[in-house]
């Protein structure tokens, strides 16, 4: 009778103190509402309408900065003028399922569409697989308003030989020329030339983005700093944000005749 009463006891301590219990800090197990994230918020992008001009937010690096981020979304949220948010990678600092869940619980605030680039702290750990599961393929790309965007995986130093950073496949295919776009812009974690980028090839890289249709300018996070950079003379232009502690973003308009930016603090 004893043994079985402290059985009970145990069994009701047990249930009510499942919230002591945690997974391991590499578990990957994600619920419905935090897988392929990306994949549903593009279907939000191509069913917006535009009249031909549109605005984008570019933005990345919020590891840490989980106050800054919040700024941010309420800053966005009180503007009526953006179509959509790119963030540019490093979701977290060290892979951590936690810290995108952390993340990804302050940016489903928004009240417009956003996609997510894997930046090299989300490949640390398990953060692969966890990006992978939460946001899907690490190369990815969408049309708005017959414009290319094409979102790629640069972070080379986190990844061995056998897998290709960049993948020259996925770029080939998606720089075919297609009847529902005309432009193009690249989106990347980290720029040519960074000790992360895989530099080997870099020229390569340079020489295959040229041969995109009508490639309007480059994008990318990683050096926490805002920067506009010609890599390769060549009259591409790459637009780096600043880091969220900064407390800002960059903020472009495409129009049928070309893009303008614009540095937005908040």
């Amino acid at each position: 009778m004893i043994k079985r009463d402290l059985y009970l006891i145990l069994l009701l301590i047990i249930s009510h103190a499942c919230d002591v219990f945690e997974y391991h800090p590499y578990d990957t197990k994600l619920g419905n509402e935090y897988e392929n994230i990306n994949k549903r918020e593009i279907e939000k992008i191509k069913n917006k309408s535009s009249s031909g001009t549109f605005k984008f937010a570019f933005m990345g690096d919020t590891q840490r900065f989980y106050d800054e981020t919040e700024n941010f979304i309420d800053h966005i949220n009180g503007r009526s003028d953006i179509d959509f948010i790119i963030h540019g990678g490093d979701v977290s600092d060290f892979g951590l399922k936690k810290e995108f869940i952390w993340l990804e619980d302050k940016m489903k605030r928004l009240k417009i569409p956003y996609v997510t680039l894997c930046g090299n702290h989300d490949v640390l750990g398990s953060g692969i697989e966890i990006y992978s599961i939460m946001y899907g393929p690490l190369n990815f790309s969408f049309i708005y308003n017959r414009v290319k965007f094409i979102c790629l995986n640069t972070n080379a130093l986190e990844f061995d030989y056998s897998t290709p950073v960049p993948d020259f496949d996925f770029m080939l295919e998606e720089i075919k020329p297609a009847d529902d776009y005309d432009r193009t812009i690249f989106v990347m974690h980290v720029p040519p030339g960074d000790i992360e980028f895989n530099n080997n090839v870099k020229m390569t890289f340079a020489y295959q983005i040229k041969q995109s249709q009508n490639l309007l300018f480059c994008l990318h996070a990683h050096t926490h700093t805002f920067a506009i950079n010609d890599y390769f003379d060549d009259g591409t232009l790459y637009y780096g944000c600043d880091s969220m502690q900064k407390r800002s973003y960059l903020l472009f308009t495409v129009t049928p005749e070309g893009y303008d930016y614009e540095l937005v603090h908040f």
